[in-house]
Formats: structure tokens, C-alpha cells, sequence
């Protein structure tokens, strides 16, 4: 079983001589070359069958039976397209409590409605946080049941480690474009948050919703203010989460 921490067999993922270009939505390009060694992921084998160099991003099952399926995975296929990081085309879910976790790097959790998770729940996710792991959060259609409950469960799980806004200029926002602003689909959007720890964010938080559904089926943000420039953002964390 495959696991973020020390005493684990980890392999480096190196994101190597990635050029960007211009991709819209208010993402400038990045025209310098840049090599970076990425952060630790899994050793294989890995869910799916899929080869250890391929990046897996899950999507969370949590508060027992709470499914996080309406986030695209469209970024997945734009990240592999656009830079040198080859990435699974799906989401993996995967249960919060289970050890499978360990096996992602980054995990997405979304929903609307309020929730709440079971106490094993809450150890697993701040080990994995810890442990080097990657929480995105988005509140589906910018609810504001799911963003009170997710506020109440980050400060029960981190309470040393408050949400705090990340501000434009933090690197998250220009790994791999040059993002200089939130657009939304009604004025404008509250900041995204996140946990950090160490240095390292580990926990990024949107309350407005980075689920870009326009590329979901079965899916809207009906009423809620979605970022609209989700999809480049999310591009961004994918390779911070690799990077740092």
C-alpha cells in the first residue's frame, strides 16, 4: 500500500522544460521554460492499472455515502495537454476514511447541503493533510449550507490552522498561468482560502465553487456564482500540489 509519509517508498514525479501558452479566461501566458521537480507521488501499482508516472486525482466519498461527482475532471485533460504532466482523463473515488487515500496526491470534495463527518473521518483527513496529501474543497453551486459545514469541520480538524485568504500573488496562482484575478458569473467572487501548514498550503477552499460545471454531466450551478476561470485555476493547483 502506497503512502505519504516518511517511512514510505515514494517515487518523484518530475514535471520537466514545461512552455505555456495563452488559454482563456483571463490566464496570461508564461512564456519562460521552467524546470521543477515535483513533489513525492505514490509508487505504483495504482488504482485503475494505470503506470506509476500517471498522475491520479480522486474524488472524495465522505460523511459516509456523500459523493463529490459533480467537480469536472476537464482540468485533467487541459494539464496533459498544456504541460508535461501526464494525468489520468478520470477521477478515482475513494472513500475518506479508507487507506486508498494515501494512494492520490490530490483529492477534490464538493457537495451542496449541509454535512457532517464522522470522527475517523476527520483523523484520516488530517493525517493525510500531514502527510503531504492535497484537500481541493469547493462548495457545489456556491452553497451556503456545504460552505458552514466545511468551515465548522477544517476548524475542528485544524484548529491551530485557520482558512485564510490566498491572496493573487501566492504561487498557486502561477505555476503554470499567470492568473491575476477570480472571474464569476455575478460580480465579484469571495476569495479562495486555504489551510496551510508548514509553509505548504495543503487544504484550498472555494466558496463561490471551482466545480466548472459547463463541463459536467448532470450537473449545474443553478443560482450559485462558479468561477468561471475554474479551469485554469485548477490546472494551477494540480501542479502546485505536485510542486510543494
Amino acid at each position: 500500500m502506497k503512502r505519504f509519509s516518511g517511512h514510505s517508498v515514494w517515487t518523484l514525479l518530475a514535471i520537466a522544460c514545461l512552455t505555456w501558452t495563452t488559454y482563456g479566461h483571463g490566464a496570461e501566458s508564461v512564456t519562460e521554460t521552467k524546470l521543477a521537480a515535483a513533489a513525492p507521488v505514490p509508487d505504483s501499482p495504482q488504482a485503475g492499472g494505470e503506470a506509476e508516472s500517471i498522475v491520479q486525482v480522486a474524488n472524495l466519498v465522505y460523511a459516509g455515502v456523500r459523493s463529490s461527482r459533480c467537480f469536472s475532471d476537464h482540468f485533467l485533460v487541459r494539464a496533459e495537454k498544456e504541460t508535461a504532466i501526464s494525468t489520468s482523463r478520470r477521477f478515482h473515488a475513494v472513500k475518506l476514511a479508507s487507506d486508498d487515500l494515501y494512494d492520490f496526491p490530490m483529492v477534490i470534495m464538493t457537495g451542496e447541503g449541509a454535512f457532517e463527518l464522522p470522527e475517523a473521518e476527520r483523523q484520516a483527513l488530517r493525517r493525510y493533510v500531514e502527510r503531504g496529501g492535497f484537500l481541493l474543497a469547493s462548495a457545489g453551486c456556491s452553497s451556503q449550507e456545504w460552505n458552514s459545514s466545511f468551515r465548522q469541520e477544517i476548524a475542528e480538524i485544524f484548529p491551530e490552522h485557520p482558512l485564510a485568504t490566498i491572496e493573487m500573488d501566492h504561487p498557486i496562482f502561477h505555476t503554470v498561468y499567470d492568473i491575476d484575478k477570480l472571474e464569476a458569473k455575478h460580480g465579484t467572487p469571495r476569495p479562495i482560502e486555504g489551510v496551510s501548514i508548514g509553509g505548504r498550503i495543503g487544504v484550498l477552499f472555494s466558496h463561490d465553487g471551482l466545480n466548472d460545471t459547463k463541463h459536467t454531466q448532470g450537473c449545474c450551478c443553478c443560482g450559485g456564482n462558479e468561477i468561471t476561470n475554474a479551469e485554469a485555476i485548477n490546472v494551477n493547483i494540480l501542479a502546485y500540489s505536485l510542486t510543494y
